[in-house]
């Protein structure tokens, strides 16, 4: 059988059908193109790549290569110089094109070239899979598939010639945007996609990279940018007040982020708003600083929102604001205090409502224009620590424990029992205020001395509103300072339950006895350790209306518990009296007195055996009789009878300028029943402590709490030797001052005072030889 040889297809035969087809793809994609033109192109490049050549076939290097490789090589030379001598057709329009007309013809003719290139890199597939896929392998870096040689030659041979005018239309166009104009957005993303879809990877040559769009449009326009608002900023502020020229900064920023979405790379955002951030808020921070103290003295609560966003964004821009916030706020608070140092001491509730408003006025405003930064939240810790721990209240006091003494007497306030009691969780807010106060207090030991000892009151004398209340206000105490704060506190209530089931039984006692006691006789037993309660300053004769009670107590509490020994404390007990003697209520009023009021009251029971005198009718005691018959002291017998007086229950008549009540006590004056007493209510609360009573009790309040002090820092002293064996007087001071800081700041010299003390019990030594160097003595 005879054989033939199949016919060689050749370029000539192939290239000019192929070339008016692609000629139609390139230019003329629109009209459409059938099915069969499509697959003749296909078969076209099919066939010529698969046709056998002789083997003598040499590439331009004098190698010997496969007749495919030949053939593939002369076909890609073909197609490039067809792309090429498409751009120069394209160049040459183009050249004829100016500003925005130039833009419109290189969008729409990239656009027709990239979705003819998409086909084209179909019907070129055989020869992307075979001789390009060979010639890319043996490492030729300038042979590329189809699609990719349509990017380069358009890059090489029409977007190199036009980049710079390109460029310069795209930056005019986008500074009229700026400028207020209406631009074709679209045709400007259009445009800068290009540039990103020019640039390809040398490593990787089907993937884009950003250096073409960077060298080419990104570098001028950061520079043009940065001129642009340079120049605009300058102008504008010269002009305009701070306020508006942040408003002008924060309305161009949002706009070059709208700018970067709508048809810049998104790569670009960072340098261009640190670009911005540079010409417009840095180089003009000063002048927003120097605005901060007006815009905080006026309230300016936007325009300190935006200027806090403004200087967020460079770095050191918020330092200078925080010390002009704390110097601020410590300013305001001072003159608020100042404001009511007058009526702060009389009515503690003032004092901390100016304290709190200061602080919820900036602490908003932290929230609202500084978004809580912490730095601005320590700036407010600082500023508020100062001005309620150093104030014209502490100052006149001439001491910084004033602060915590108002804070407790206004929970105090807060805890008792009134006519115009609120609602449980009105009072638990007001008492999240105290807590905000009493965290910067300094001397936290002080609060606690006053608290304890007026809770001690509140349970003693039952005036507390809400023992829900009272637990509530030690718990956020305890999660404050800790358990050991509080563990006193919380051993009271204790010993009041039991104090509880204790008079339920001396109660049961008392009605099993054959002569029960004609009056009710309660009475607290309290542990001396848990209570800051100290033994009476007066000795004291007990009425007898009292006596058979107060003894029968005795015999019923020593069956009870052996060997306790109770020591009563009549200054803080209390009763009540029914009287029979002012004509202006025949029922009688019930008085609610204290036992040392009670024992002078009592002494008007007498009769004839009195040495008291009746040349007014009336029956009279002297000073020093009530002395005799009461065995207090000068100083509580004078302010006892001082409040009877001031409550009208007793007339001074006599005496070297006696006043009937409007003074103080005189000794050689004569007293007697105000028989003309009148009072709407029928029971009367006459147990009130006059202010030198009440100035007296603070006083010695804060003697307690420094003895207290000298006791701490020895403790503090002692553990730390103990451990450290040897230390400097400078280590040890800083020590023992950051022990006790969480409780109260000690001074230096009374760390020093008790240094001294705890070297005379032999506790410590100076070391010899060693200057300022003590040595622990176990």
């Amino acid at each position: 059988m005879a054989t033939h040889a199949a016919k060689r297809v050749t370029l000539e035969d192939i290239w000019p059908d192929l070339e008016g087809g692609l000629s139609q793809v390139i230019s003329n994609l629109n009209q459409g193109m059938s099915k069969d033109r499509w697959m003749n192109m296909y078969s076209n490049v099919y066939n010529y790549c698969t046709t056998s050549r002789p083997h003598s076939s040499q590439r331009s290097g004098g190698k010997p290569v496969s007749g495919a490789n030949f053939v593939g090589e002369e076909l890609y030379v073909k197609l490039k110089e067809f792309l090429t001598k498409h751009m120069k057709e394209l160049l040459k329009v183009a050249e004829t094109r100016m500003d925005e007309g130039l833009l419109m013809y290189y969008k729409t003719e990239w656009d027709r070239y990239t979705t003819a290139m998409k086909y084209f890199n179909h019907i070129f597939q055989y020869l992307n899979r075979h001789w390009i896929k060979r010639e890319a392998e043996d490492g030729k870096k300038e042979i590329y598939e189809i699609y990719t040689l349509s990017v380069v030659t358009w890059r090489d041979h029409l977007f190199t010639p036009l980049k710079q005018r390109l460029t310069s239309v795209v930056l005019n166009l986008i500074e009229k945007e700026r400028n207020g104009e209406q631009i074709d957005t679209t045709l400007v993303a259009g445009v800068i996609a290009g540039y990103v879809a020019l640039g390809l990877s040398k490593e990787a040559r089907k993937e884009a990279t950003l250096e073409l769009y960077r060298e080419s449009f990104e570098t001028e326009f950061l520079q043009h940018t940065e001129l642009f608002y340079t120049l605009e900023a300058t102008a504008f502020i010269s002009q305009n007040t701070v306020a508006d020229y942040m408003k002008k900064v924060e309305a161009r920023l949002g706009e070059e982020l709208t700018r970067v979405r709508h048809y810049l790379h998104s790569s670009t955002e960072q340098e261009l708003i640190a670009r911005c951030d540079k010409v417009l808020i840095e180089a003009h921070k000063d002048l927003l600083i120097a605005e901060f103290h007006r815009l905080l003295e006026h309230d300016k609560i936007d325009d300190l929102t935006r200027m806090y966003n403004l200087l967020s964004r460079i770095a050191g821009g918020l330092e200078p604001l925080k010390g002009t916030l704390e110097n601020h706020v410590q300013a305001v608070g001072t003159e608020a205090v100042a404001a009511v140092a007058g009526t702060a001491v009389a009515d503690p509730a003032v004092y901390v409502e100016a304290l709190l408003k200061v602080y919820r006025k900036y602490n908003e405003l932290l929230q609202q224009a500084f978004r809580t930064d912490a730095q601005f939240v320590a700036a407010l810790d600082r500023a508020c620590r100062r001005f309620i721990n150093d104030n014209a209240v502490c100052q006149a006091a001439k001491s910084a424990s004033k602060s915590p003494e108002l804070l407790a007497r206004y929970t105090d306030g807060l805890l008792k029992k009134s006519a115009k009691q609120p609602e449980e969780r009105e009072v638990d807010a007001l008492l999240n205020d105290v807590m905000v106060v009493f965290k910067y207090i300094e001397d936290k030991d002080v609060f606690q001395t006053f608290y304890s000892k007026m809770l001690a009151k509140r349970l003693i004398h039952t005036t507390s509103a809400s023992e829900d209340l009272e637990a509530s206000m030690i718990g956020k105490l305890k999660q404050a300072c800790g358990y050991e704060y509080t563990s006193k506190l919380q051993r009271m209530f204790t010993d009041m339950s039991l104090s509880r089931d204790l008079q339920d039984k001396f109660k049961q006692f008392n009605e099993d006895k054959a002569t029960p006691l004609e009056l009710d006789f309660s009475v607290l037993v309290l542990a001396t350790g848990s209570w800051p309660l100290q033994p009476p300053s007066t000795s004291f004769s007990i009425p007898k209306e009292l006596l058979a009670a107060e003894q029968q107590f005795l015999k019923f509490y020593a069956a009870q518990h052996s060997g306790r020994k109770l020591n009563w404390l009549h200054q803080l007990s209390k009763g009540e009296l029914r009287s029979r003697c002012f004509p202006s209520n025949k029922a009688g009023y019930l008085l609610q007195a204290s036992t040392y009021q009670m024992g002078v009251l009592l002494q008007w029971n007498t009769t004839g055996g009195s040495t008291a005198t009746a040349t007014s009718g009336e029956l009279e005691f002297s000073y020093e009789e009530l002395q005799i018959a009461t065995q207090l002291t000068e100083q509580v017998l004078k302010q006892t009878l001082l409040s009877l007086v001031k409550a009208q229950m007793l007339k001074q008549v006599g005496g070297d300028g006696a006043d009937d009540g409007n003074g103080d006590i005189d000794k050689s004056a004569r007293f007697q029943l105000n028989r003309g007493y009148k009072n709407k209510r029928a029971k009367v609360n006459i147990n009130m402590p006059v202010p030198q009573q009440v100035k007296e009790e603070s006083d010695a309040t804060h003697k307690t709490v420094e003895e207290d002090r000298k006791v701490q820092i020895q403790a503090a002293i002692v553990r730390i030797m103990k451990m450290r064996k040897k230390l400097q007087h400078v280590n040890l001071i800083t020590e023992v001052t950051q022990q006790l800081l969480s409780r109260f700041a000690p001074k230096v010299n009374l760390i020093k005072k008790c240094i001294d003390i705890l070297i005379e019990k032999e506790y410590l030594e100076r070391v010899e030889g060693q200057k300022d160097m003590y040595s622990y003595l176990a």
